[in-house]
């Protein structure tokens, strides 16, 4: 590949993001206009010690996204690469089955610990996602630059989606869900 190559493909991402960049302020001016329901964006913080007594982990809150598939959106623009979702909630049971189902158990208590009201979704462990790193390279998180677009991943088997379909498809899903939903 030569430079001249390599100075169109860098022109090709940085105008595929710039695009993406204006999709995304839609998204969020479309998701706001609707008052749309968001989630918590938290992060879990471990169990520590304080003078000699364990503290249990906990939640701190970190704003509110919109859950768009794969990607979470947050009022300011900043995506995120989607991680873990729980609910806020104390759990009454305190014998469980299963390793799985105490580690979500914890993860809950963990949330309801947190500023979060009873029974709010809080998502966490989630991955901000660069756009200069995708001009640059390429690709960030589940977002990628082919053909002059900015195209997601929305599952590790499915093909890849231009991300402004896939943004106008799930804003108006949130923005106007379906009666009954």
């Amino acid at each position: 590949m030569t430079e001249a190559d390599d100075g169109s493909e860098a022109r090709a991402h940085s105008d595929a993001v710039a695009a993406a960049r204006a999709s995304i302020a839609r998204a969020v001016a479309e998701l706001s206009a609707a008052g749309a329901r968001d989630e918590a964006l938290g992060e879990l913080l471990p169990e520590r010690r304080v003078l000699g007594i364990t503290r249990p982990p906990r939640m701190r809150a970190l704003g509110r996204v919109w859950r768009l598939g794969v990607l979470l959106l947050a009022v300011d623009g900043t995506l995120y690469e989607a991680g873990a979702v729980t609910r806020a909630v104390m759990p009454k049971r305190i014998n469980v089955p299963s390793l799985s189902a105490e580690q979500r158990r914890a993860l809950s208590a963990a949330a309801a610990r947190g500023p979060f009201a009873e029974g709010e979704s809080v998502d966490f462990d989630a991955v901000p996602i660069d756009l200069g790193e995708l001009a640059t390279s390429g690709t960030a998180g589940p977002l990628t630059v082919e053909a002059s677009a900015v195209m997601v991943r929305w599952s590790a088997s499915s093909a890849l989606v231009p991300l402004e379909a896939y943004l106008a498809d799930r804003v108006d899903l949130l923005a106007h869900p379906p009666g009954g939903a």
